[in-house]
Parts: C-alpha cells; sequence; structure tokens
C-alpha cells in the first residue's frame, strides 16, 4: 500500500475530526495524523499552505478548519490528489449535497 502525502494525510486527519466551529492548531493536527515524525517540517509547511486553499478556513492562531461551503473542491482533491474511492468521499463528507456536480461520482 503506497503511503499518502503530507497533505493527503492531514486532510484525512481534519475530515476524520471535522467539527464545524472548531479550529485545530498545527501541533494538534500532526500528531493525529498518519505522518511521521521525520515529516514535521515538511507537514509544518503544508500546514501553512492549506491556508490559503478555499476548502480552508484559517482562524489565525486558533489553527485551521474545513470549509463547509467548499466541500466540492476539497471532494476533488481528496480523489484525484489523494486516490480516495468515491464511496469513501461520500461517507466521510455526509454534509455535503453536490456529488451531482463530479464527473467521478
Amino acid at each position: 500500500m503506497r503511503k499518502p502525502s503530507v497533505k493527503c494525510a492531514l486532510l484525512a486527519a481534519m475530515v476524520a475530526e471535522h467539527r464545524w466551529g472548531s479550529p485545530i492548531v498545527e501541533e494538534s493536527l500532526l500528531s493525529i495524523s498518519a505522518i511521521e515524525t521525520d515529516d514535521y517540517p515538511t507537514a509544518s509547511d503544508v500546514f501553512d499552505e492549506l491556508r490559503s486553499e478555499d476548502y480552508i478556513t484559517s482562524k489565525g492562531n486558533r489553527g485551521i478548519e474545513l470549509n463547509n461551503s467548499h466541500f466540492g473542491a476539497l471532494a476533488d482533491v481528496l480523489y484525484y490528489e489523494c486516490e480516495w474511492e468515491p464511496y469513501e468521499i461520500r461517507s466521510r463528507l455526509k454534509h455535503y449535497e453536490g456529488w451531482d456536480n463530479h464527473e467521478w461520482m
């Protein structure tokens, strides 16, 4: 089985821990993500890069959280970049209603 990219590991942890209105700080996200401690410097950089993504809301020093209004973009990243199966994305993004907008569904 192929090891997920650092970005995909961070996103998987964010999806698993997602609670609206509850941002997660970098240290907490890195500690629950499926990444090696050697990858922490890279993960720190990726955490900062995620702040500028449409599907992430940056809460400053309070951390980052998933942006529910951009779950479509997140679903595409999970499918195309992270190679998640459609059933897995659908089961994890339960509140997303734009499934008909994706060719891969």
